[in-house]
């Protein structure tokens, strides 16, 4: 005996008619619609809302995508790409390394000229693609050695220390174009503190400022009353002493939540990371135990940033004028759970697809959502 449905009438129908539904969260509201689409950003249970009163049949079919949820800033499990560029045309000694948000340019600050060079990337966050764009920006009328720099994340503004202690700030009329850039009439001394001031760092709203000292190893805090505006600075008589890690403290990078940074040294050419407590407060600051070596590539690293949501790292070694690349974020498959109330032919959820690949599965209640049959109707769908 065969049974023949007719889904052209009745309630799946007018659910069919609806299309494409929401999912809030990881909340599925099956009275939005009847075909779903889902891409995770972490592990995810599913929970299924707004069924229809029981007696009356519903069903609807979920997409789900399997995406990479693993952890950027992983320099405990970082990796040399064998990935490098080199920049000695430009500078002898690139201390510095910045990117625009979509990795496809990068900005290098050179002691030698104290210049700020540019570079192209034809694929983002590649550096084997870079070449230098010719443009360049002279910081040297307002001092020499200038050994720091940040830039603000939208960029229309450039912060760089001086070894004597000083941050001067620049804008650029034109965002990310160097070509653009003047100079403020801005400038802060920090050299009470920091003497022998190497790098710079401004917390995403423009209230704080961190600054890395070699000369006594340490890390101190400041506060800015006005907003990106370095003359308004005062000293928070806040600092972290990293002489336990390193020796020569020389690049800082701030996790953009503020709950981690990491600190490279040329003393021992290795990154260390620490966490805070406290977001952006350097006292409720503490070393990791975690740091990552790169005398196997460098000698004398100067340069450190991230890139690419953390699943990049760039060093820049004074020997060589060398920047190299290397992986920092870990891989790992989402997972996919559903209610409890879905059985399933095999008794047991299927697994989830793999990174790039798509499955469908079904599911039907005629109970109001107090029960679900679920089944997979296709899987490894690239």
């Amino acid at each position: 005996m065969s049974v023949l449905i007719d889904y052209s009438s009745g309630a799946f129908a007018a659910n069919q008619a609806q299309g494409v539904g929401t999912i809030t969260g990881s909340t599925v509201d099956i009275s939005s619609g009847t075909y779903f689409n889902y891409t995770p950003s972490a592990n995810t249970t599913f929970t299924f809302s707004n069924a229809p009163a029981s007696g009356t049949a519903a069903g609807f079919a979920l997409a789900v995508t399997g995406a990479n949820v693993g952890a950027g800033y992983d320099i405990a499990n970082a990796s040399y790409d064998s990935v490098s560029f080199a920049f000695g045309t430009q500078d002898a000694a690139g201390t510095n390394i910045q990117f625009t948000p979509d990795g496809t340019k990068m900005i290098l600050l050179g002691i030698t000229n104290d210049d700020l060079f540019e570079y192209s990337l034809s694929t983002a966050w590649d550096i084997s693609t870079a070449s230098y764009t010719s443009n360049s920006f002279d910081l040297g009328s307002q001092a020499t050695n200038m050994y720091g720099a940040f830039f603000r994340s939208d960029g229309t503004k450039i912060y760089v220390v001086s070894i004597g202690g000083v941050v001067y700030q620049y804008s650029m009329s034109t965002a990310w174009d160097i070509t653009t850039a003047s100079y403020d009439s801005a400038s802060f001394s920090v050299s009470s503190q920091a003497g022998s001031a190497r790098d710079l760092w401004l917390k995403p709203d423009g209230t704080k400022m961190y600054v890395v000292d070699a000369g006594n190893d340490s890390i101190y805090q400041y506060t800015l009353s006005t907003a990106w505006d370095i003359s308004t600075a005062s000293y928070d008589s806040v600092s972290l002493s990293v002489s336990s890690q390193d020796s020569t403290p020389i690049s800082i990078y701030f996790k953009p939540d503020g709950a981690s940074f990491w600190l490279q040294g040329f003393g021992s050419n290795s990154v260390y990371q620490y966490t805070l407590t406290t977001a952006w407060d350097l006292s409720a600051a503490s070393y990791s135990s975690v740091s990552f070596s790169t005398s196997t590539q460098t000698s004398f690293s100067f340069g450190m940033t991230f890139g690419s949501n953390g699943s990049k790292m760039y060093i820049s070694d004074n020997t060589g004028d060398v920047i190299y690349q290397y992986s920092t974020g870990s891989t790992a498959t989402a997972t996919f759970s559903y209610p409890s109330s879905v059985e399933w032919p095999s008794g047991t959820a299927p697994d989830g697809p793999a990174i790039g690949e798509t499955d469908v599965l079904v599911f039907l209640t005629d109970d109001g959502g107090t029960s679900y049959q679920g089944f997979q109707a296709g899987g490894a769908m690239a």
